[in-house]
Formats: structure tokens, sequence, C-alpha cells
């Protein structure tokens, strides 16, 4: 078949007549249909111009210009049509001839494809049975394994193990609750598996509600435990020290040539370790600290999506029974219900201290930290408070320890205890103020149960208990028993009073958080010697007194406290950790001073009386005699006589420098009773004789003091013979041949130094004396008088004119 030709574009034929415009119109209007352009515009102007004729001419003409060329091409096409006509015809012999063939195929085919067809239908047949059998197995089997599983989940249940019985339903959920075949079972599992649910959630609350009323019980026994594990360690500590103390003391004084070593036992599990610390998630039988159904409950909770809630719920539960711990009951003194108070809150936090680190989120380190901070403001509160009305400092120092073991046990947890601790060191004033009370009441109890005799020892344990425990030993060789100590039973009831006082105050300082201690301690307890000790000391020397045997027993019992005085601070040292050189360098006067010059004076003094008794038969003494004296006057051997008794028996109990100071003070009292009785009134003259007589007696009281060698070193007894300056000098310027050189400054400070002139004055114009004498008779008129007694009477004039 031939092509279809393509339509050609003619130009627009030019008109015959007309103007030019109207060949114009003709020529656009031509070449507008030719080119399938809108011929709207021409219309509208022809009709504006009113000239619709000229238009319908235009188009007759166009159409008349049109036809040859459609008769050209219709001749064309009607060629091609009668050749299609022809091929049609030739086609329509052939699809006869087809048609022919296809009904016979078509009849073969139907006669063999007709058995294969009934085969097929059986086949698509037995293959529907199978499907809806394989079906029906698939249902079967699927139907089998939804109930096993709700077997297990029931299995699970009736044992108790809720997680794997969640995870059954969660199984059953996600695997087989939307493929299940059977309605009835799909609503079974509709209804049940909710129902199961909240029957775990309630059996597993419960659970944890019973664990939470147990473990107020585990938290106090856990508390004490932890508490007393870290007082049996500081035991441990402490004992460990005084090996030390004890093996430092024997090395220091030279005992014996010992070689030491401390071991220290290790440590037994704690509570805080990281692996046997005594607890564990797991049930523990020691301690009855069981986290299992806290994580149980904690765990069920998370697998039923109520993590949060849980949270929040344990902690409001945790607050609640911390709040309640913090209960002080009124029915029950706190000394008494102390140790639970501090025991149950110790409890609580290591418990919450475990759960932090085991818990997987259970509770927050800031949440922990918050409820910390509570309980350390109220624990502060409460002991405040207790304190305030505390008016017994034992009873201070039991809670202050407790609570010291308290913040040692919660510190090894990272717990901040300074709070506490600051607690602690506000009121150690009011401690000491009291302990210093309690000490004053039991010192004046042994004072006042003191007979002022010396104590006897009939066994060394005794001696080791009142002697080397204090170290008021004057010697390292153990005396032979029965033993007579030179002090009364009252200095070691008193070292035994002071030496608790040093510990309590080392006792209540320690663990405190404050290191360098000892200066407080020594503060309180150079007021306890010097204001509690001294004072009770000076009111029973002032009222209890009343013998030589008592003043001498008294202060002998102050040379030996003036040694115990040194073993204190030492011992305030060593229990504080100071070096003891610290303490030597910083030693001050003896803090019992007071006492020990009240005790020695008022010994002096009743010797001084006991002598003045003796001293009253210088009034027997003739100052006029014609001859001197050659074996003393008799007041002088008397006094000699008791000084001697009187040495012989406080040696045994007096020290040396006491008994010294004793002595010395009785020797300057006889020389000044002997000078005041030639300055008194009862002495109206006296010559060289009786002078000679008194220089005597100061000789034998003098030779006295050199006796004493054995007891006293040689500066002793010098120092002894120095007691007589007064009336030695004022002898030897009688006795002088230069009296005038006491006018002699450099002589006089030197020879005469003790001597007082206006004494001197008083005393030289009572002498009287024949003029061959160095003294003659004052006032004998005629007497040729010799020149020393001149250079007498000069001396006696310039005395009186510096008068």
């Amino acid at each position: 078949m031939q092509s279809t030709r393509s339509r050609r574009k003619v130009a627009p034929a030019a008109a015959d007549g007309g103007d030019s415009g109207d060949k114009l119109e003709q020529l656009l209007l031509s070449s507008a249909i030719c080119n399938g352009e809108d011929l709207g515009p021409f219309v509208r102007k022809v009709f504006a111009s009113g000239r619709p004729d000229t238009l319908l001419h235009h188009l007759r003409h166009f159409a008349r210009s049109k036809e040859s060329e459609i008769e050209e091409v219709c001749k064309s096409h009607y060629q091609d049509f009668i050749l299609a006509v022809d091929d049609l015809r030739s086609l329509l012999s052939d699809v006869d001839s087809l048609k022919s063939s296809l009904s016979d195929s078509n009849s073969r085919l139907q006669s063999v494809g007709g058995p294969l067809l009934s085969s097929l239908d059986s086949f698509v047949e037995a293959q529907n049975v199978s499907k809806n059998v394989n079906s029906a197995l698939q249902s079967v089997i699927l139907c089998i394994k939804l109930t096993e599983l709700c077997l297990r989940a029931n299995l699970h249940l009736s044992n108790g193990s809720f997680y794997m019985a969640l995870k059954c339903l969660d199984s059953i959920e996600n695997e087989f609750q939307d493929k299940t075949p059977s309605s009835t079972l799909k609503r079974m599992l509709e209804r049940k598996i909710p129902e199961i649910r909240s029957h775990i959630e309630r059996k597993i609350s419960k659970e944890f509600g019973d664990w939470l009323v147990d473990i107020r019980v585990v938290s106090r026994n856990l508390g004490q435990l932890a508490i007393g594990q870290a007082s049996a360690a500081r035991q441990r500590e402490e004992d460990l020290r005084i090996k030390q103390r004890q093996a430092e003391e024997q090395s220091r004084l030279s005992l014996r040539g010992c070689v030491y070593a401390l071991e220290e036992d290790d440590d037994d599990g704690g509570l805080g370790g990281d692996e046997n610390d005594g607890y564990s998630n797991g049930n523990n039988g020691s301690f009855g600290f069981d986290l299992t159904p806290l994580y149980r409950a904690y765990h069920i909770h998370q697998t039923l999506g109520l993590e949060e809630r849980f949270k929040q719920y344990y902690f409001e539960n945790r607050k609640l029974q911390l709040t309640s711990d913090f209960q002080v009951s009124s029915m029950t003194p706190f000394l008494e219900s102390h140790q639970t108070f501090f025991a149950q809150i110790a409890g609580f936090f290591i418990i919450e201290d475990r759960i932090l680190r085991t818990g997987g989120g259970l509770v927050s380190k800031m949440e922990v930290e918050n409820l910390w901070e509570t309980a350390v403001s109220k624990m502060c509160s409460v002991l405040e408070d207790q304190f305030s009305r505390m008016q017994t400092a034992n009873h201070l120092l039991l809670i202050k320890d407790y609570v010291s073991l308290l913040g040692v046990t919660l510190r090894r947890y990272g717990y901040p205890v300074d709070a506490l601790l600051n607690v602690l060191s506000k009121h150690r004033d009011k401690y000491h103020e009291l302990l210093l009370s309690d000490c004053r009441k039991q010192i004046a109890e042994a004072l006042a149960a003191d007979k002022f005799e010396q104590m006897l020892m009939k066994k060394e344990y005794e001696y080791s208990m009142n002697v080397l425990s204090f170290q008021l030993q004057a010697s390292d060789i153990v005396p032979a028993f029965p033993y007579v100590a030179p002090f009364s039973s009252t200095v070691p009831d008193c070292c035994r009073i002071v030496r608790s006082f040093i510990e309590d105050s080392v006792s209540f300082m320690s663990f405190g958080g404050q290191l360098d201690f000892y200066d407080v301690v020594k503060k309180y307890l150079d007021r306890l010697l010097g204001e509690v000790l001294d004072g009770a000391l000076l009111k029973l020397i002032s009222s209890s007194v009343h013998g030589v045997s008592q003043a001498m027993q008294v202060a002998a019992n102050m040379a030996v406290l003036e040694r115990a005085c040194d073993f204190f601070f030492r011992h305030a040292a060593q229990l504080s950790g100071i070096p003891l050189r610290m303490v030597e360098r910083g030693r001050k006067q003896f803090p019992l001073s007071k006492a020990r010059d009240a005790a020695e004076d008022m010994l002096s003094g009743m010797l001084k009386r006991k002598v003045d008794g003796f001293m009253t038969l210088i009034e027997n003494v003739n100052w006029m005699t014609d001859e001197a004296s050659q074996g003393g006057n008799e007041y002088v051997n008397e006094v000699i006589i008791y000084l001697e008794t009187l040495v012989s028996t406080a040696q045994q109990i007096l020290p040396p420098q006491v008994l010294k100071r004793v002595l010395q003070d009785v020797l300057s009292h006889i020389s000044e009773k002997t000078v005041g009785a030639l300055f008194g009134d009862s002495v109206k003259r006296f010559n060289v004789n009786a002078i000679m007589g008194i220089d005597v007696d100061i000789r034998l009281l003098e030779s006295f003091a050199d006796n004493l060698s054995p007891v006293f070193s040689e500066g002793d007894t010098d120092q002894l013979k120095n007691a007589l300056a007064e009336s030695r000098q004022l002898v030897n310027l009688l006795l002088s041949n230069h009296p005038e050189n006491f006018l002699n400054p450099v002589i006089r400070e030197k020879s005469y130094n003790a001597l007082d002139y206006r004494k001197v004055v008083t005393i030289s114009e009572k002498l009287r004396d024949s003029s061959d004498r160095l003294f003659g008779t004052f006032g004998s008129r005629g007497a040729k008088q010799n020149p020393k007694k001149k250079s007498m009477d000069a001396l006696i004039k310039r005395l009186k004119d510096v008068s």
C-alpha cells in the first residue's frame, strides 16, 4: 500500500479584478486559510466596515481556486484505493483457508485435551485438599506451641519465677497472639495476659513490701556490726600504740637491751570491701543482708515497663523510713538509745551505698547525697539538743565516742562527716568543764580520806600499780617488800584521777578530725593541776594539817607529785602522738608550786615554832659572863638535838632538796632569832664573852650543817651555813679588831652584806667590856680608852649620822 502523501501549502491566487486594496485583503485571507490561521480578525473587520459581501466574495474565489487542486488529489488517491481493494480480495481467500485449518486443528486438540483436562481438575482438587490439610496442621502446631508456652508460663508462675513468666507472656504476645487461628484462644489470651501481669506486680510488690519491713532490722544490726568493727579496729590500733609506747619507754629508760618488732594483725574483712565485704546481692546468713528481693522487684518492674514508677516508689519509702529513724524516744534516755539511733542510720546508708554501686541505676548519687545531708542535719540537731541537756562528762564521752565511730564507719563509704565532728568540737569546753568538776569532787574525796601516813605496799603488784605506773620511783631498783613509800595514799589516788582525766580528755579529742590536739589537752591539764588539784591541796594544807608529821608528809607528797606532774605531761603527749622532746622543750614551772610552797612554809613554820620553844632558853644566857662558854649555850644544844632528830626522821620521807629548803629556812630563822635577841629590849647589855659564847653556838650550828654532808651535796651544806649569815657576820663584826672596815663598801658587800646597819648601831651600843678588850666599857669616865674602842665609837657615830 502506498503511503499517504503530505498536504501541500499553496500560495493564494491573485485576483483578476478590484483595486489593489481588495487584492491585498484577498491575498491575506488566502494566506491565513492556507496556513490554518484564525479568520476571526477578518470577519470582525468586514462586519465593522459593513462589507461582508466582500469577504464572501473572497471566500468563494478561494474555494474556486482550490477545486482544481482537490480534483488532482482525488485522482491520485483513487488509484491507490483500487490497489488496496485488490489486496483485500486476495487476503480474504487466505483467511478462508486459515479458518478451515484452524477448525481441523481445534477438533484434533479437543479430542486429545479432554482427558488431560479431566486429570488436571482432579490434580487441582487434590492440591486444594493438601493445602487445607497443611494449613490445619500448621494451626494445630501453632496451638500446640502456644499451649506449651502457656503451660511453661503457668509453671514459672507456680514456682515464683516471675521474670521467666513475663518473658513467656512477651513471647506469646509477640509471636502467637496475632497469629492464633483460634478466636477462643485469642480472647482467652487477651483477657488473661493483663491479669497475669497484674498478679505478678502484686506478688512482687508484696515481696518488696516485706523486704522494706525486714530491712529496718537488718539496717540496725548492720550498723551495729559496722560500728563494732570500727571500734575493734580502733582498739587494735590503740593496743599497737600502747605496745609501741612501752617499747619506746623501755628503750628510753635502758632497762634492758631489747630488740622488738611490733606487728599489726591483718584487718578482718570489713563491710566496705569489694569482694568479701560482708554482704552481697544474694542472701547472707551471717548478717541477714539480702538485696535479692529488691533487685528482683526492680528487675520485674523493668520488665513490666514500670521502672521509673518503681524508682520513685522505692525512694519515697526509703525516705519515709529514714524520717522515722530520726525520731528520738522521749520515754528512753538518749544515753541508752543513742547506739540504736546512730546504728540504724549507719546501716541505712551502708545499704544505700551498696545499692548505689550495684543497683543498676535504682538510686542516683544525688538522691543518696540529699538523703545524707538531711540525715547529717538531723543528727547534728539531735546532738546539739542532747549535749545541751547533759551534765555528766562520762555521758558526753560515751556518745562522742560512738559518734566518732559512726564517722569513721561512714567515711569509709565516702560520706562526709565533718559537720558531725564540728558538733563534737563545739562541746569540748563543756565536756572538760564537767570533767574538771568531776575531778574536783574526786580529788576532794581522796584528800579527805588521807591519813597522812606513809603508804605500805606488801606485794610487787601494789608497787607497780601505785609507783611504777606513774613513774614515781626514785630508783630503777625494785625495793624489797613490804615497802614503805615516802608518800601517803593520796598521791597515787590523785595520780589515778589525773591520769583518768588525761585519758578521758584525749579520748574526747581523738578521732574528731583534729590531728594536733595536744595543746588543748595540755590547756585543760594545766587547769586541772593549777586550779583544781593545787587549790584542793592548798585547802587541805590550810585546814587539815595539824602537826609536824602531817606537814612533813604533805611536803613529801608534794615532792612526789612534782615527779608525777612530769609523768602527766609525758603521758598526755604520748597519748596525743607528740614527741617527748617537744614536751621537754615547752615545759613550764611546777603547776602545784603554790601548794608545794604552802606545804613547805607550813612545815617550816611548825619547825620554827618548835625551835622558838627552845630559843626561849636564850633568855637564860648570861650576857655579862666573865668566861666564854666552851660547849655552847643550853638553847643551841636543845635546838641541835631537835634538828638532828628531825633530820633522822625527815630524810626517810623528804627528798634532800625539800629537806634542805626547810632546814635552810629554820637555820635562817634561828639566825634571825639570835640577832633579834641581841637587838631586842630583853638584852640591855652584853660583853665580849657572851658574844664569844654566841660564836660557839653558831659554830655548833655550822658543824651541824657540815655533818649533813652524807645527805646533801657540798653546795647544799654551804647554803645551809649561809642561812646563818646574819648572826655569823654580826658576831664576826663584834669580835673584829677593825670594826671600821664595816664602813668600807667593798668590805661590807663582801663580809657584812647580810647586816642591817641600824641593827648594828643598836647592838653595838649594848656592848660592854673592860678597857683592855676591844670594846671597853662605854661611858666609863676617867678611864683611858683603847684606840680600837675609839674606832668602834667612831663607827657607831658614823652609822648614826647615816641613819
